[in-house]
């Protein structure tokens, strides 16, 4: 009887955890749902405004013809100012051009962002939100690792446990080869000295090269995508006035940028022509 009891007992405790990551999977989905929604909000506003563009442009050209056909008829205008209006007029055209084409590269940029951060969020879904942050900021997508994640106290040893993560976030990266990678390292503002260190700087440094060489050398990311680069603590998330908000500006970011030459190889409209 006492050990069906405590058979029972084992089985509720069971359900009892997999109730729970199932409340925490539907908050996270949730949570997906929400930022999905927001990125489609923007992209529809974007549609909107470019519609606008192509309707001016539009408008634009059916007004152009109309005044060349009636410069036809002016026999005050000289031969030469009807070519010299003609040639403003296609340069206009060519600006409306530029715009949408413009437009159109924002567009798709935007695009790859929001399936980059929707990618990184489903990889990373099990990761405590306290050791990961994902997030678009100035057009570009930032991972922020905490350091007490990545590295031990004082040290630019990837611990096993960022291995890991790493690995996740590099599987992503290697699916996106039109993409360019920045890793910086960020202290608080605690002054730092070791054997092998002389400041902030080289400890935020040595960190950034630490995650760049892993992502190389275990899990295959072409060096010629990244850079390393360390902010020392002249860059922090908040003040660092506690300990928790120290804790939170020393990270390592992973910036993830498009190669801009793929988006914006668009030509410039020159006078005259």
């Amino acid at each position: 009887m006492v050990a069906l009891e405590n058979k029972a007992n084992e089985i509720q405790l069971q359900l009892d955890k997999a109730r729970a990551d199932l409340n925490d999977c539907d908050g996270k989905t949730a949570n997906l749902n929400t930022q999905l929604k927001q990125r489609a909000d923007e992209l529809a506003s974007r549609n909107s405004r470019v519609k606008e563009l192509e309707d001016q442009v539009d408008y634009l050209k059916k007004n152009n013809n109309q005044l060349l056909d009636r410069m036809s008829d002016l026999s005050v205008i000289s031969k030469e100012g009807a070519e010299s209006i003609k040639r403003s007029m296609e340069t206009m055209n060519q600006q409306g051009k530029y715009i949408q084409n413009l437009n159109t590269s924002i567009q798709r940029k935007d695009s790859l962002n929001m399936a980059l951060v929707m990618n990184l969020k489903r990889s990373l879904q099990d990761v405590s939100d306290e050791d990961v942050q994902i997030e678009v900021k100035k057009g570009v997508v930032y991972v922020s690792l905490s350091d007490k994640m990545l590295f031990n106290t004082g040290s630019y040893n990837i611990t096993s446990k960022a291995e890991v993560i790493l690995g996740k976030v590099a599987r992503i990266l290697n699916d996106y080869k039109e993409i360019e990678i920045l890793v910086e390292g960020h202290t608080d503002n605690v002054p730092y000295r070791s054997e092998n260190l002389v400041d902030n700087w080289d400890l935020s440094v040595k960190r950034a090269t630490s995650v760049v060489r892993t992502l190389q050398e275990k899990y295959g990311v072409s060096p010629t995508r990244m850079i390393a680069g360390g902010r020392g603590e002249h860059l922090p998330k908040v003040g660092n006035d506690s300990k928790d908000s120290r804790s939170q500006n020393r990270r390592t970011e992973i910036i993830i940028t498009p190669k801009l030459d793929q988006f914006f190889n668009l030509y410039t409209p020159q006078a005259g022509k």
